[in-house]
């Protein structure tokens, strides 16, 4: 269901800003306040040692320090506090209203409209690619450009090899609605059974549902010394789409990634 379709309420929002000696103010983080139940959402940039040199150690615990505060006070009883206290190195802004469905979603979308964090690569950011220009990179070993760096989660451990991709249509719903930008890792062997995989189906176009992810899994039997493939299964999750069965010729696809999270879900 589009958000434009949900129950919408009223919230506030607040700005947090960093004012460095000789520099202008850097927006911080953002707040997002619901007055009628209390809840809350805070979204602070993890760019500190590129923004604030030797301040960057004590800013790093700016945003749990803020959580534990509105935690404690209440929300509402922290934000006015701020408002009336705090002054030269960090200012907070005047609360403004606003209609939100949801409190992740808005917050999300207000850190993107007010705050421009340096890209960390692998740090804070991940490369985002289409299926097509990953599956180059990282089956064909070709050189390509990243058509953006997608900010991730606080806590989320990166590293090379993990890339992310929009994935479209309904085949992996409700696990993976159509839209959603998912974080792959390009997968280096090992068992891939039961893993949710992005697929290159070889042989097919792209309006023909070339790329796809789908759920793994094989039958094999002994031959000799070795294991081979009876049967390779790729299974959609919604039962409104079929399988595909690739009996015991492999080469008929090929392994981009595994599936490791959702990073910002489309629209059911």
């Amino acid at each position: 269901m589009s958000t434009s379709l949900l129950e919408t309420r009223r919230a506030q929002y607040s700005v947090l800003e960093l004012c460095l000696p000789g520099e202008a103010p850097a927006p911080a983080g953002v707040i997002v306040y619901d007055p009628a139940t209390g809840e809350y959402r805070l979204r602070f940039r993890r760019d500190w040692k590129a923004l604030a040199g030797e301040e960057a150690e004590v800013l790093e615990l700016l945003a749990d320090d803020f959580d534990a505060r509105m935690t404690e006070l209440g929300a509402g009883m922290w934000l006015k506090q701020c408002e009336e206290s705090l002054s030269n190195t960090l200012r907070i802004s005047d609360p403004e209203l606003i209609l939100i469905s949801d409190l992740d979603r808005a917050v999300e979308r207000l850190y993107g409209q007010q705050i421009r964090p340096r890209v960390l690569p692998f740090v804070t950011h991940l490369p985002k690619y289409s299926a097509s220009v990953a599956a180059g990179k990282f089956l064909d070993d070709t050189e390509v450009e990243e058509e953006d760096w997608v900010e991730t989660p606080v806590g989320m451990r990166l590293q090379p090899g993990m890339f992310v991709v929009e994935i479209t249509g309904r085949s992996m719903e409700p696990r993976i609605p159509d839209g959603s930008l998912c974080v792959f890792r390009a997968q280096s062997g090992g068992s891939r059974e039961g893993r949710l995989l992005l697929i290159e189906r070889l042989g097919f176009s792209e309006s023909g549902g070339r790329y796809s992810v789908k759920r793994y899994f094989s039958l094999k039997q002994p031959h000799g010394a070795e294991w081979r493939h009876e049967m390779i299964r790729l299974e959609p999750l919604n039962p409104d789409f079929e399988a595909w069965e690739l009996e015991k010729d492999p080469g008929t696809f090929r392994v981009i990634g595994e599936f490791i999270r959702i990073l910002r879900e489309g629209t059911i």
